[in-house]
């Protein structure tokens, strides 16, 4: 059985996935979550602390996801054009659902340094991990980064991923 914190985050991800952050309230958290409302506080002082953990909880998992998928791969450009596969298996495992730092971006006032932060630090090390395999070529690196940010963006708008093999066939020829 899974703990209270671990059903609220689990629920909190499927109702930010369905309705986002701004239509999702603690209350029906707490009820979907079947979590006593004094054990949500236990954990969460504010629903924009739970947004902060919740993001925190999908870093790791978002990354744990990729590097377990490049696992097989030997070298850094293998590594890069398998990245772009990495996209189409998300958007295979979660229905184009995009990606949910730039979703809860689209919702939050930009002076909301907290959670702002969190979703920076996430995409500063989204930037890193292309330039770690690109030996700091930052501007290489940086035009991959950006085919790879635009290529989430446009398949969780069309439901397609044509644009990432798109992507990956242009990143294919900048790093052969």
């Amino acid at each position: 059985m899974k703990s209270p914190r671990e059903r609220i985050i689990e629920t909190t991800f499927q109702l930010f996935a369905r309705q986002g952050y701004n239509s999702t309230g603690i209350n029906q958290i707490i009820s979907e979550a079947e979590v006593a409302r004094a054990s949500f506080y236990q954990y969460f002082k504010s629903k924009e602390d739970l947004c902060v953990e919740f993001l925190n909880v999908r870093h790791e998992y978002w990354f744990g996801e990729l590097h377990q998928f490049l696992l097989q791969e030997k070298d850094s450009k293998s590594k890069i054009i398998k990245a772009f596969d990495f996209l189409v298996y998300m958007n295979g495992k979660e229905s184009f659902r995009g990606c949910s730092f730039l979703n809860i971006l689209s919702e939050i006032p930009m002076d909301n340094i907290k959670i702002l932060s969190v979703i920076q630090s996430h995409k500063a090390d989204l930037r890193n991990f292309f330039l770690d395999l690109l030996d700091n070529d930052d501007e290489l690196s940086d035009h991959i980064y950006m085919l790879f940010e635009s290529s989430i963006i446009e398949s969780q708008l069309f439901k397609s991923n044509e644009l990432i093999e798109k992507s990956k066939k242009l990143v294919t020829n900048l790093i052969q």
